[in-house]
């Protein structure tokens, strides 16, 4: 495509195979790597076995299991339900016979597969990645762009590398200034999705820009770029920059020629000076302070310093009624402190925030003090290797001193998938992505903010401003 362009569109047309309509909005993608898990894959593999064909590039996909498994310390192979003992069991079958390398629950690098995938050095800037979960999403902060897709979407891309593709329209998110110590990554996304809604971005790729985003570090950038799906947006990006290439060298070990020829061309990945974009928004970073959802969505969220909504105060008929609905699954009364609500759980885990960084902030919340009493609070690591490096760091002693369970990797508590669930009417503190009904269990009640705030919750038993104990 003639003229300047996104960075957004730079991907898509290094990767268009053709397209598949007039004005080229549809087309076929390239697409360069995958990770399957145990839940998403089954159906497109039985797809490929009825119809005999092959995995076209099997060295392009991982396998991962990590949404059924158990995070108990102790780590076993055995499931603790029968549907997870099959899925498991056959995702081991397809790719033993499609060729695919798999990280079973033994297996020393197994983890949250978009946790794993970055630190293996998997994904790399000017990439597209498709796959079976929709916070494929976290990749855009290495440069690369990543989307989830269906089933049938998973048994094409086997069968050709390809997926059917729309092209989206382009969204500039700028965060410029500097933010407020105590704020982290999570709370800047949280404030954009609580700012344009659950649905703000959708149909868009969202690029993130601005001093703020480039101060970030590469973990911090997954985060933001793993939370944009909350408000709609298939894709998120942050051009690749001196922090990236610094992140990924010691992950890749390539020779030194093509090092630098790789570094040549992801330079040259970003959005042109005079690109036009379909829609801008700004955030002054000052102005963001540590977030807390109250609600059953993610736009449903506010400062810590603020208070539960009333829903006489929300003019649009629809948009009071779904926060009527919400504060009744919640237990909430309108005008309730936020920093008031108490919690019965914390959770420290998912693709979202259990990275080492994420692991380290938390612990110097709880480095020395108690978790509370009545509360039962977590740590999941994003993965076996994080868990590794977090106990080399003497992470783990600190999280079982303070009262924490230490547990092994898998996305746990952060979907009623495994056995790490809420009961009905639990609330929970949770560094996760969704807050949904049910979402972390039947009538569970869940509350998103950053692993500090998390860790901050758990010491005192209800919704608190982490940067009280960082002042302290």
């Amino acid at each position: 495509m003639a003229g300047a362009r996104t960075l957004y569109d730079k991907l898509i047309d290094q990767h268009r195979v053709r397209d598949l309509d007039e004005d080229g909005r549809q087309l076929l993608l390239y697409v360069d790597r995958t990770v399957l898990n145990e839940y998403t894959s089954p159906q497109a593999f039985s797809g490929l076995r009825e119809a005999g064909r092959k995995v076209w590039r099997p060295e392009a996909a991982l396998g991962v299991v990590d949404h059924v498994n158990p995070t108990a310390p102790r780590r076993v192979a055995e499931m603790p339900d029968a549907g997870g003992a099959r899925q498991t069991l056959y995702f081991a079958e397809n790719c033993r016979d499609f060729g695919i390398e798999l990280f079973d629950v033994l297996h020393p690098m197994q983890g949250i597969e978009h946790v794993v995938m970055p630190e293996l050095g998997r994904v790399t800037p000017g990439m597209v990645v498709a796959a079976g979960d929709s916070h494929t999403t976290t990749y855009g902060a290495l440069g690369a762009l990543g989307f989830g897709i269906g089933t049938s979407d998973i048994e094409h891309y086997l069968a050709t590398q390809t997926v059917i593709y729309r092209r989206l329209k382009s969204l500039r998110v700028a965060v410029d200034g500097r933010l407020r110590a105590g704020v982290t990554p999570k709370d800047v996304v949280m404030r954009l999705i609580e700012a344009i809604g659950a649905s703000g971005a959708t149909g868009y790729a969202i690029e993130f820009c601005g001093t703020a985003i480039e101060a970030m570090s590469v973990e911090g950038r997954m985060t933001l770029c793993n939370m944009a799906v909350e408000c709609g947006a298939r894709g998120a990006l942050v051009a690749p920059d001196q922090a990236v290439f610094d992140y990924l060298a010691p992950k890749l070990a390539w020779p030194a020629d093509l090092w630098d020829q790789a570094l040549d061309a992801w330079r040259a990945l970003r959005s042109d000076a005079d690109a036009a974009w379909d829609r801008e928004i700004s955030l002054r970073a000052g102005d963001i302070e540590p977030m807390v959802t109250w609600g059953t969505s993610p736009d449903q969220a506010g400062p810590i310093g603020g208070r539960v909504p009333s829903p006489g105060e929300v003019g649009d008929p629809a948009r009071r009624q779904d926060v009527e609905r919400a504060l009744a699954y919640m237990g909430l009364q309108p005008g309730q402190r936020l920093d008031e609500i108490r919690i019965d759980r914390a959770f420290i885990g998912s693709c979202t925030n259990a990275r080492i960084e994420d692991l380290r902030a938390a612990g110097d919340v709880v480095r020395g003090r108690r978790v509370a009493e009545g509360v039962r609070a977590m740590v999941v690591p994003g993965s076996s290797a994080v868990r590794r490096q977090a106990e080399a760091e003497g992470l783990d002693q600190v999280f079982l001193e303070a009262g924490f369970e230490w547990r092994q990797s898998g996305c746990s508590m952060c979907l009623a998938m495994n056995d790490d669930v809420l009961s009905p009417g639990e609330r929970c503190a949770s560094s996760t992505n969704r807050n949904f009904e049910g979402r972390q269990g039947q009538g569970g009640r869940t509350h998103l903010m950053s692993p500090a705030m998390v860790a901050a919750a758990a010491i005192t038993g209800r919704l608190t401003d982490s940067r009280r104990f960082s002042e302290a």
